[in-house]
């Protein structure tokens, strides 16, 4: 299947230069085929940088995950070692239970021309429920990674580690952007041309002082909240009933997350595997000619470490002229087999600065759709904004759901094409969009 294109025949586009490609590149990839789907792409699926995937009809719980390989074809590994364990239909809402593994087929399909790959994130939304996804590539030999000139279909890992949730086709869980040539990060002496004329991260919300530059920003965790609110974490609750991934903006927080405030001593005890959102001292600023990942700093230094990486989009934090002063990170915290000392300013990663290869048409923001323009310690969008769970936030104005677009777009000719033996479901939720995701000891950065 790896080896057959989706679209036999598909020239690659005019090349613009090296980099991360931008939304126009990727809505042209999605008319011309590179990108399909058996649904066709709607525009809304296109972020600056990046494009989100759906999920399709059927969902497959089983028993253990497992690495991908080169040698095998990824279903046909799952199969002969006996780890599907049930097949569920997801066209309506279904639970997915906590601590389970499953396995989902996504909707879109790619024919990569041969210089351009991918790079695979959970959605911000997901991290922050503690909702761990990993993509796979059929022939891969690593998760979240799509080799260069991959032709084939794309499946996803989906482990909801706290909370039961109901899930259901067409919504989207994580995120693909795809890169041209070579794009390493921006080096220190050209982040601190850049913050010269353009301060890219601030020491700390009260500053106009630069960050530290150290192998990219310096990231530190805020326990002395701010003047809006106190609150500087979220202990999740277990055992609570299942969250719709559909509803936004519709659950009391109270009922699934325990408030913390300012540590009277200025460090907080975390409780052994225990999930917890907190928030970057740092506000964090994103250009429209570049994006943004959150790495790990060397996890010999403690139990404590950022373990998958949070992509921020151009334009994050920081509008279309520089007209926004920052965004803080919103950090997904769990201390691994014992309880965790963690102090205020503690150094937990460094964001890494990339090139696009063209300055995108749309940019991160509420026009967008986005959720966490300006954002301070905020939840996910499936819970009601009260101000008082939005810390850091004084305005409890919610960003408006991304509308539908009907456009026309392509269907897919891809060699699983004869799987196929559902019609299309109901299109109404394909514009819900879920942004990392979790893992044993992690802290990670999201920006949707």
């Amino acid at each position: 299947m790896a080896s057959e294109p989706l679209l036999p025949g598909v020239v690659a586009l005019q090349p613009s230069r090296d980099g991360i490609l931008p939304s126009q590149e990727l809505w042209q990839f999605a008319q011309n085929g590179v990108i399909c789907s058996h649904r066709g792409i709607e525009p809304g699926q296109i972020q600056p940088a990046s494009i989100d995937l759906r999920l399709w009809n059927e969902a497959y719980r089983v028993h253990a995950s497992f690495l991908p390989s080169k040698s095998t074809p990824f279903r046909n590994k799952a199969t002969a070692n006996g780890l599907f364990d049930k097949t569920l239909d997801i066209t309506e809402p279904t639970l997915l239970e906590p601590g389970a593994i499953y396995i989902v087929r996504v909707i879109e399909g790619l024919a990569l021309p041969s210089e351009v790959y991918g790079i695979a994130n959970a959605k911000s939304t997901t991290g922050r429920l503690d909702i761990l996804t990993r993509l796979i590539t059929e022939y891969g030999d690593e998760f979240d990674r799509v080799p260069k000139g991959y032709h084939g279909d794309l499946y996803l890992q989906v482990v909801s580690h706290t909370f039961p949730i109901l899930v259901q086709s067409g919504m989207s869980l994580n995120q693909l952007r795809l890169v041209r040539g070579k794009s390493n990060p921006v080096a220190d002496s050209r982040l601190k041309e850049l913050a010269k004329d353009d301060l890219l991260v601030f020491s700390n919300e009260n500053d106009s002082e630069q960050g530290e530059i150290n192998r990219g920003f310096r990231i530190t965790v805020d326990l002395q909240g701010s003047e809006a609110s106190d609150i500087i974490a979220y202990q999740a609750k277990r055992h609570g009933r299942p969250i719709d991934l559909g509803r936004i903006h519709y659950y009391d927080p109270a009922e699934f997350w325990i408030p913390i405030r300012k540590p009277s001593k200025g460090y907080l005890v975390l409780d052994p595997d225990e999930f917890y959102l907190m928030a970057s001292k740092q506000p964090v600023r994103v250009g429209p000619d570049h994006a943004v990942e959150m790495v790990p700093y060397d996890p010999t230094m403690g139990e404590f470490h950022v373990h998958y990486a949070g992509f921020f989009d151009p334009g994050f934090g920081y509008g279309v002229g520089g007209e926004i002063q920052g965004a803080k990170a919103v950090l997904e915290v769990r201390a691994h087999g014992m309880p965790l000392l963690l102090e205020n300013d503690q150094f937990v990663g460094r964001l890494h600065y990339y090139n696009m290869a063209a300055t995108p048409d749309k940019i991160y923001g509420v026009s967008i759709g986005s959720s966490y323009q300006q954002q301070g310690l905020a939840l996910s969008k499936q819970f009601k904004r009260d101000h008082q769970y939005i810390s850091g936030v004084a305005s409890s104005t919610a960003a408006p759901a991304k509308a539908k677009d009907n456009s026309q777009t392509a269907r897919c000719q891809s060699t699983a094409k004869a799987r196929i033996t559902e019609a299309d479901d109901d299109d109404s939720i394909l514009k819900i969009a879920f942004p990392e995701s979790g893992a044993e000891n992690r802290v990670t950065a999201k920006n949707r």
